[in-house]
């Protein structure tokens, strides 16, 4: 078993000065914290796997493809491999928990 708590995988993120934090790869998918400030831009590009998000907090409208949707606490997306996707008008910080499959990179 590996088990995980938000609070010290945020705490290793904000540590790494990045907006995403790889805490699991097995061979059939990884899973990663994200967070983006209010106000800030989302950088992602479309990537090679599919993707679910898991709105741990916060507050934003995503699109994905040409479909957009407001997320907030508890919201589950999910966006197939190669579809252009992209958080925008956050309004509260926004963390989110992502599981790509097959693992990321």
């Amino acid at each position: 078993m590996k088990a995980f708590r938000l609070d010290e995988l945020e705490a290793e993120r904000a540590a790494n000065k990045g907006a995403y934090l790889q805490f699991l790869r097995e061979r059939n998918m990884s899973v990663g914290l994200y967070a983006l400030d209010a106000g800030q831009n989302d950088p992602q590009q479309p990537h090679g796997q599919d993707e679910v998000y898991f709105v741990v907090s916060g507050r934003a409208s995503i699109t994905v493809g040409e479909e957009t949707t407001m997320v907030a606490n508890g919201s589950v997306v999910y966006v197939p491999a190669g579809v252009p996707h992209k958080f925008h008008h956050i309004t509260e910080n926004l963390k989110v928990m992502v599981v790509f499959s097959p693992p990321e990179g």
